[in-house]
C-alpha cells in the first residue's frame, strides 16, 4: 500500500523525495534525534520517512518540511507522486477485495489515531485535558531481559537479573523475529505503551528494520480487562465490537478471520493480571484455541510477574521478556519527549517555550534529588511526575511527601478504579489498608539492614496485622493478602520464588518512616542516623512526624553530632537537609540546627569541599550558589560537587556552568570524568564562554570535543596519535596542549595541522623519538617530562623558547650544556631534573630570566643573586627556605611562592636572601601547620597570600588587608568548631 508498483516510475519520486529530505537534514546538520524532537515526530517515523520504502504520510512529510525548513508544497508533490496508483483491473474489480481494501485502509487510521494518544489513568490533575499527549513524540523504547541459554554473564549483551543470566535489548530488538511473546512487567513499567506503539506503529506500516517480519500486519488490541467482563471471551469476528470500534458492523464478512489466517494478523493481548483469578485458566485456554485456528498470526501478550507462573504459556511457543527498570539516561530522553509531546498542542511560542524549560528544569530536579530518581524508574511513574510538575506551574507537590501520596494513591486505588478493575485476585484492600500493610513490611526491612524478606516471614508479618483488620481477614488469609498486594500493588515483586522486596526504594522508606513515627521509634532513627542507609528514612520521618515529634528528633540528631565527633560532620548537615522536610517547626530548634552547620557552608577550600563530598550525596542539596558567593565559595561548592560525582551532581554543575569566574571554570573543565561523558558535554561544557584548559581522558571525550566551543588549551591523557588529537581539536584555536601519558605517540606530526599552537607539554610519551617537526612550529613555551634524558635533545628545535619546563634525568653540570638559546626567560625545574642535577650551577648564562621556579632540595640557589632580571621564585615540592641559607641578597626578585613539604619555620632567611619582596605566596601541605609572619615584620609594601595554614602568628604587625587567607575565616564561627574541639568523645 505505501510501496512501488511494477514499473520504475513511482520509485522515482519516492526516491527523490527522500533524497531530498535527507539532503536537508545533513545541510541543516541535525541528528535524527534533533529532528525528530523538532518535527514533533517519533524517531522511528522520521527515519523510515528518511530511509525506509514506504511512502510517508502527508503529516509525516509536512512536519518534517517545517522542521528542516524546506519548501512543504514542493515536499507534499512529490509524496503524491510516490503513491502508486491504482491498477484499472484492481479498480474494476468491485467486490469483495476491494471492499476489504478500503475497510482495512479505514481501520489502520482508526488504530493509529484511537490508539496514537498516551494518558495517565488514575491522575488527578487541576486541568483534565492536561493527561494525554501524543504517542509518537513521548514513546521510548525500553530495555528488555530475555533469559540466556549458554552465554555467561560478562559477555557482551549479557548481565544478570536476580542471579539468572540475561541478555539486555533494546524493544525492537528484544522482539526481532518473535511471532509468540509474553511480556512480564511491574506496574507502569510502558507494557501497554509498548503494545499501543506497535499497533500505531503497524497500522502505519512504520515499523522499524527489526520486526520487518510484522511490517504487513494489522493490529487487534484486546485489554482483557474489558474483554472479561463480556463474559464468554471473543472471537476474531468480535474483536471490533468486544472493544468499542464504531464501525464493526461495518466489517466484510470474515474479514478479521482471513486477516489472521494469512499470517497478516497481529494479536495484542493486554493485561493477564487483570483477569481474575478464577478466570486465567479460561483465558490461557482461549489463547491456546487461536494459537490452533491462526497458527501464522503474532501475539504479544502482557503480565505482571506474579500473576502467572514462569512458563504458563510455553508450550505454545511463547517466549519471555521482562521489561528493565529504566535508567539515569531512558528517564532524562523519556522527560524531554514527554515535553515536547506536551508542546505539540501548544497553542502559542510562548507555551512551547514554557514547556521546554520546564523539561530542564525537571530533568535538574530528578537527577539531584535521589529519591525522586529511585521513583522515577517506570514510564508511568516519570509521566506522574512530568504532568504534576506542568500542572503546579513547574512545582513539584508542595514537599516531596505530597508526590509520593500522589503517586502510591495513584498505584494502591485509582488506577484499578479508573479502569473498573474489581478484586481480580478475589480480594479488596483500601488505600489506607494496603498502605498499613505495606509499612509492615518495609519497616522489617529497614530495622533488618535487608533488601528483600523471605516469603514466610512476609506471610508472619501480614497475618500478624490482620486481627486489627477484621475486614481484610474475612476476605482472605494473610498467604492470600500477600499475593495481592504482589500482584496489585506496583510496589512490591518477588525477586525469586520464595523472597519478597519492593520495587521503589523510595517507597520502602518512605513507609518505613511513616511506620517508625507512628511506632515512637525516634530513638532507634537517631542511632542510625550515620549510616547511609537511613538517610532517607530520617528525612521522611522528619515529614511524618508531628510537631513535636519533628523538633525533638532533630535536636536528638544535633545533640548526637555535637557528642560524636567521628560523625559530627554528617549528623549536623542531615539534620540541615532534614528542615526541607519541616513543614512546621518551632524557629528556635531550625536555628539550632542551621547554626550547627554554619561554618560549614559554603566551602571555602579544596579541603574543606573534599571534608564535605565524603559525607555523600546528601550535601549537594545544600550546596548554595551560584548567586550571592565569593570566588573562592563558588569555585569550593563546584569542587564539591565534582567529587561527589554522578547525575545528581550534574545539576549543581550545571548551575554555576555560565559563571564568569576563571577559577570556577577551571573546575568545571576538569571534571569531564566525574560525570557521564556526553551528558557532560551536552549540560556543561557546552554552555561554557569559553575553555582555558580541557581535560580529556577518554576516546568519547575526544570524539565530542567536535561539538564543543573551541578549546585555547587542552589536556589530553591517553594513546591518541597525532591525527586523531588533530582531528578533534579547533586548529585555529588551540593555543596550548598538555600531552600526558601516550606510549602511541611516535613524533609530533600533529604541529603540522596546529600552527596556532605555542606552548606544548610533553610528559610520559615515553615511545616519542622523533622531535624534528617543533623547528617548524612557533613554540615559545615548551615543557617536557619523563626518564628519557636523550628527549632533551628536543629543545634543539626551540629557538624561540621563551618558557622550559624540564622534569627528566639530568647529569649534574647539565644546565651548563642544554640546547637552549640564552633568550630564555622562565624556567622550571623539576623533581626529577633537580635529583640528577645536583645543583644550579650554570643557571648563569640565561642572564634574562625572569622566573625561576625549582621542584627540588638543590644546591646554588645563591647563584640566582647574579641575574639581574629575576623577579619571581617559586619552591615547590622538596625544595625549602633552606635553600637560601647562603644567599647573598637579591634586591630584585619581587615575588616568592612557598609550595613545599618543609621549611616556613625561619622566613629570616627570606627577608635577608630578599630585601626587595612585594609578593609572598604561601602554601600550606601539612595538617595544623602554623606559619610565623613575625620575621617579615616592616618589610615595606610586603603583601602576603596564606593557604591552608592552621595557625598565623605574627599577622598583627601588617596594616589591614597586607594578609590574606584561604580559606577565608569565618568571622562568626559556630557550634560545628566550639564542639569539635571542645569535645572529642567516640561513643556513638
Amino acid at each position: 500500500m505505501g510501496e512501488s508498483g511494477d514499473g520504475p516510475g513511482p520509485l522515482e519520486p519516492l526516491a527523490d523525495l527522500k533524497a531530498r529530505l535527507r539532503s536537508l537534514r545533513a545541510r541543516r546538520r541535525l541528528s535524527m534525534i534533533t529532528l525528530s524532537r523538532r518535527a514533533g515526530l517519533g524517531r522511528t517515523t522520521v527515519s523510515q520517512a528518511l530511509n525506509g520504502t514506504g511512502v510517508p504520510t502527508d503529516a509525516t512529510v509536512a512536519a518534517l518540511a517545517a522542521a528542516l525548513g524546506g519548501d512543504p508544497e514542493e515536499l507534499l508533490r512529490l509524496r503524491d507522486r510516490a503513491v502508486p496508483p491504482v491498477a484499472p483491473a484492481e479498480a474494476a474489480a468491485v467486490g469483495s477485495s476491494g471492499a476489504r481494501e478500503q475497510f482495512e485502509a479505514w481501520y489502520r487510521k482508526y488504530v493509529a489515531h484511537r490508539y496514537g494518544q498516551l494518558s495517565v489513568i488514575g491522575l488527578d490533575l487541576s486541568r483534565p485535558e492536561r493527561n494525554c499527549w501524543p504517542l509518537d513524540a513521548a514513546y521510548l523504547s525500553l530495555e528488555f531481559a530475555t533469559p540466556t541459554h549458554g552465554l555467561p554473564p560478562g559477555a557482551y549483551g549479557v548481565d544478570r537479573v536476580d542471579g539468572a543470566a540475561v541478555s539486555v535489548e533494546r524493544a525492537e530488538q528484544a522482539l526481532a523475529g518473535r511471532l509468540r511473546t509474553l511480556v512480564r512487567g511491574l506496574a507502569g513499567s510502558g507494557k501497554t505503551t509498548l503494545l499501543q506503539w506497535l499497533a500505531v506503529a503497524a497500522a502505519r506500516r512504520e515499523l522499524p528494520c527489526e520486526l520487518a517480519h510484522l511490517k504487513d500486519c494489522l493490529p487487534f488490541v484486546l485489554p482483557l480487562r474489558t474483554l472479561v467482563r463480556r463474559g464468554a471471551l471473543p472471537a476474531p469476528h468480535e474483536y471490533l465490537a468486544a472493544t468499542g470500534c464504531p464501525r464493526e458492523d461495518a466489517q466484510p464478512p470474515g474479514w478479521a478471520d482471513q486477516v489472521l489466517l494469512d499470517g497478516r494478523g497481529l494479536l495484542l493481548v493486554d493485561g493477564l493480571d487483570e483477569v481474575p483469578q478464577a478466570q486465567r485458566a479460561r483465558t490461557r485456554q482461549w489463547l491456546h484455541e487461536l494459537l490452533a485456528a491462526y497458527p501464522r498470526a503474532a501475539y504479544v501478550v502482557t503480565t505482571r510477574p506474579s500473576a502467572v507462573p514462569e512458563g504458563w504459556l510455553a508450550d505454545g511457543g511463547f517466549a519471555e521478556l521482562t521489561v528493565r527498570p529504566m535508567g539515569s539516561r531512558d528517564v532524562a530522553v523519556f522527560l524531554t519527549r514527554w515535553h515536547d509531546a506536551a508542546a505539540a498542542d501548544a497553542a502559542s511560542t510562548q507555551e512551547r517555550d514554557h514547556l521546554a524549560a520546564l523539561g530542564e528544569s525537571l530533568k535538574d530536579t530528578v537527577r539531584s534529588q535521589r529519591e525522586l530518581s529511585r521513583l522515577t524508574t517506570t514510564p508511568l511513574l516519570c509521566a506522574l511526575v512530568c504532568a504534576l510538575h506542568r500542572d503546579r506551574r513547574g512545582h513539584l507537590p508542595h514537599g516531596r511527601m505530597e508526590l509520593y501520596d500522589a503517586a502510591l494513591s495513584m498505584l494502591l486505588h485509582q488506577r484499578d478504579r479508573e479502569r473498573d478493575i474489581d478484586a481480580p485476585e478475589g480480594l479488596g484492600l483500601t488505600e489506607h489498608q494496603s498502605v498499613q500493610l505495606l509499612q509492615r513490611l518495609a519497616y522489617w526491612l529497614i530495622r533488618n539492614g535487608q533488601d528483600e524478606l523471605d516469603q514466610d516471614t512476609a506471610v508472619d508479618l501480614i497475618a500478624g496485622a490482620l486481627p486489627a483488620m477484621p475486614h481484610v481477614a474475612r476476605q482472605a488469609d494473610a498467604e492470600g493478602v500477600l499475593t495481592h498486594l504482589l500482584a496489585r500493588s506496583g510496589l512490591l515483586r518477588q525477586p525469586s520464588a520464595d523472597t519478597v522486596d519492593f520495587v521503589h526504594r523510595t517507597f520502602q522508606d518512605y513507609l518505613g518512616a511513616k511506620a517508625a513515627v507512628e511506632a515512637r521509634d525516634i530513638p532507634l532513627l537517631v542511632r542510625n542516623a550515620h549510616d547511609d542507609r537511613w538517610e532517607d528514612v530520617l528525612r521522611m520521618a522528619v515529614a511524618h512526624a508531628r510537631p513535636a515529634e519533628r523538633a525533638g528528633l532533630l535536636r536528638r540528631l544535633i545533640a548526637r553530632g555535637d557528642r560524636v565527633a567521628k560523625h559530627r560532620v554528617r549528623l549536623h548537615l542531615l539534620a540541615t537537609a532534614c528542615l526541607e522536610y519541616a513543614t512546621e517547626l518551632d524557629p528556635v530548634v531550625r536555628e539550632e540546627v542551621r547554626g550547627r552547620t554554619a561554618d560549614l557552608l559554603p566551602p571555602r577550600s579544596d579541603a574543606e569541599a573534599r571534608t564535605l563530598a565524603e559525607v555523600g550525596p546528601v550535601i549537594l542539596d545544600l550546596l548554595p550558589g551560584p548567586e550571592g558567593l565569593e570566588d573562592d565559595e563558588a569555585r569550593a561548592v563546584v569542587r564539591t560537587a565534582s567529587f561527589v560525582g554522578g547525575d545528581a551532581a550534574l545539576t549543581v554543575m550545571k548551575r554555576f556552568r555560565a559563571s564568569a569566574m576563571d577559577s570556577v571554570q577551571n573546575v568545571l573543565q576538569s571534571s569531564w570524568h566525574s560525570f557521564d561523558t556526553a551528558d557532560y558535554a551536552l549540560e556543561v561544557l557546552s554552555h561554557s564562554p569559553s575553555f582555558s584548559m580541557l581535560n580529556v581522558q577518554s576516546a568519547e571525550q575526544l570524539r565530542l570535543l567536535r561539538t564543543l566551543p573551541a578549546a585555547q588549551g587542552l589536556y589530553v591523557r591517553g594513546d591518541f596519535t597525532s591525527h586523531e588529537i588533530a582531528e578533534a581539536v579547533s586548529p585555529e584555536k588551540l593555543r596550548l596542549l598538555h600531552i600526558w601519558s601516550n606510549s602511541a605517540l611516535r613524533d609530533v606530526r600533529f604541529l603540522e595541522l596546529l600552527p596556532s599552537l605555542d606552548y606544548v607539554s610533553l610528559s610520559g610519551c615515553d615511545n616519542l623519538t622523533d622531535f624534528s617537526l617543533l623547528a617548524c612550529a612557533d613554540i615559545t613555551r615548551f615543557s617536557l617530562t619523563g626518564e628519557r634524558a636523550q628527549s632533551v635533545e628536543a629543545l634543539r628545535y626551540l629557538p624561540n623558547v621563551g618558557f622550559l619546563g624540564l622534569d627528566v634525568d639530568l647529569e649534574p653540570g647539565a644546565l651548563r650544556t642544554l640546547p637552549v638559546h640564552e633568550g630564555l626567560e622562565s624556567l622550571m625545574l623539576g623533581w626529577r631534573a633537580c635529583a640528577g642535577l645536583g645543583t644550579l650551577d650554570g643557571i648563569g648564562r640565561w642572564a634574562d630570566l625572569s622566573l625561576l621556579n625549582v621542584c627540588g632540595a638543590v644546591d646554588g640557589l645563591p647563584l640566582v643573586a647574579s641575574l639581574p632580571r629575576l623577579k619571581r621564585i617559586m619552591l615547590q615540592l622538596d625544595a625549602s627556605v633552606a635553600m637560601f641559607a647562603e644567599s647573598p641578597p637579591s634586591p630584585q626578585v619581587r615575588s616568592l611562592m612557598l609550595n613545599c613539604g618543609d621549611g616556613f619555620e625561619d622566613l629570616a632567611r627570606v627577608r635577608r636572601a630578599l630585601p626587595g619582596l612585594k609578593d609572598l605566596e604561601i602554601h600550606c601541605w601539612k595538617e595544623h601547620h602554623p606559619v610565623d609572619l613575625t620575621p617579615l615584620h616592616g618589610m615595606p609594601d610586603l603583601t602576603v597570600t596564606i593557604h591552608d595554614a592552621h595557625e598565623v602568628i605574627g599577622e598583627e604587625h601588617f596594616p589591614p588587608g597586607a594578609v590574606t587567607r584561604y580559606p577565608r575565616p569565618r568571622t562568626n564561627p559556630r557550634s560545628t568548631s566550639r564542639t569539635a574541639s571542645g569535645r572529642s568523645s567516640h561513643g556513638s
